[in-house]
């Protein structure tokens, strides 16, 4: 009989071999949006027409200002000026509305969710059967079976692939999935993880209201879009190219701000609240988060005199809005460059809200690639963005580079 010792070591060697050997990375990307683009300076006025509220000229006005200062060039949505006339209950929040804003919104999550995972596999350059656990989260979504079995049929994915589906996340869900399908693929030797992350604005969408001037701010920065990554460890070369290594990921929830961000579902739909003090909050804060995420892993510090030098690191930051952007840049004292990718997607696509953050790291990957940024002092960078809560997810990143060379962790 084996004796107490013997036992641990064998099962010691058991959880070694199911292990991987390596990080994290993300193997491929892939974006996807629907065909319907609005101009962001002729949003106000389409928005108040298909809703009947030309009459509200105050409150239009009040969105022209909110739209000329979003720093959003223009968005797409699923929804049309037809899709709202066939569904009056959409734009009249005293009537119930939720049954049919999920029927509506649930074949177009899982299709634009598969349009940009069938782009990351094609990069990916791997059969779609060889994806072993899919990760799938969404803002537009409150049922089961899900977006996840939805796209895993429409991928033709194994009926064995292991299906994780997060709801109602809010702008942080990118950065959720990614930490989910972090410690899958370095837990389970030889997984492939397909994340993705798809939203569509017409759960929450209605016609405007004085008493909710939140709800205006959001509608003049919500839109749909969806991104998917595949994510692997101990990459198979020439294959596989791994582009960022995800070294962490940390949470953090800001004390007593449980009412600065929300998502609730009603009969009516969703309502989303957001605080006018976030932008506030996240430049007291931020830096704190960032540099506690850091911290553990002993990386040097540039900077003279003590703290973070913030600009030798690369940015994702989730562009919730220029205002957040802004609190970001102004609380790390950050060069435009560094946020330069961040503001890109919040011109060209709105707040996507989870899906956006994958829509940044795409652009840094191109902004390497096409202006010879894969420096040796800037393959170091941070992922960041903000949840309900309010809480703030980080992930810190390595870039692989063109060599692809083996990624070691740095001394603790």
């Amino acid at each position: 009989m084996a004796t107490i010792a013997e036992q641990v070591t064998v099962l010691e060697d058991l959880r070694g071999a199911q292990r991987a050997n390596g990080p994290a990375a993300v193997l491929a990307i892939g974006t996807a949006t629907p065909a319907n683009c609005v101009l962001q300076d002729q949003f106000p006025d389409w928005y108040f027409r298909v809703t009947g509220s030309d009459h509200l000229t105050k409150l239009k006005a009040k969105m022209k200002r909110i739209c000329d200062k979003s720093g959003i060039k223009k968005r797409y949505f699923h929804h049309t000026e037809e899709t709202l006339s066939r569904h009056p209950e959409f734009l009249d929040r005293a009537l119930p509305s939720l049954g049919a804003r999920l029927r509506a919104t649930a074949d177009a999550v899982a299709e634009l969710a598969a349009a940009a995972s069938a782009t990351a596999i094609a990069e990916w350059a791997r059969p779609a059967a060889d994806i072993t656990h899919l990760v799938v989260a969404t803002n537009s979504g409150a049922d089961e079976p899900g977006a996840d079995l939805r796209l895993a049929m429409l991928l033709g994915l194994r009926p064995t692939v292991r299906r994780t589906l997060l709801y109602l996340h809010g702008c942080s869900a990118g950065l959720v999935a990614i930490r989910v399908a972090k410690d899958i693929a370095e837990n389970n030797r030889g997984a492939r993880v397909l994340v993705s992350c798809a939203h569509t604005v017409l759960l929450s969408f209605g016609a405007p209201d004085e008493a909710r001037l939140d709800a205006l701010v959001t509608t003049a920065l919500f839109a749909d879009g969806a991104d998917a990554v595949v994510v692997g460890a101990d990459p198979t070369l020439p294959v596989e190219r791994p582009v960022f290594h995800f070294v962490s990921s940390s949470q953090v929830t800001l004390p007593a701000t449980e009412r600065t961000v929300g998502i609730s579902l009603g009969e009516s739909g969703a309502e989303y609240g957001v605080s006018m003090e976030m932008p506030t909050l996240v430049r007291d804060s931020i830096e704190r988060c960032l540099a506690d995420s850091l911290a553990p892993l002993g990386l040097e510090n540039a900077r003279d005199g003590g703290g973070w030098d913030w600009n030798s690191l690369f940015c994702a930051v989730h562009p919730g809005g220029r205002a957040l952007l802004d609190s970001y840049e102004a609380a790390l004292g950050l060069d435009a460059r560094k946020l330069a990718a961040s503001r890109h997607v919040l011109a060209e696509y709105g707040n996507m809200l989870g899906a956006t953050i994958i829509f940044v790291l795409d652009e840094i990957r191109r902004r390497r690639q096409d202006d010879g940024e894969e420096r040796e002092d800037c393959r170091w960078g941070i992922m960041s963005g903000l949840g309900p809560g309010l809480t703030v997810e980080t992930i810190v990143l390595h870039a692989a580079g063109s060599r692809n060379q083996d990624f070691h962790y740095p001394k603790q």
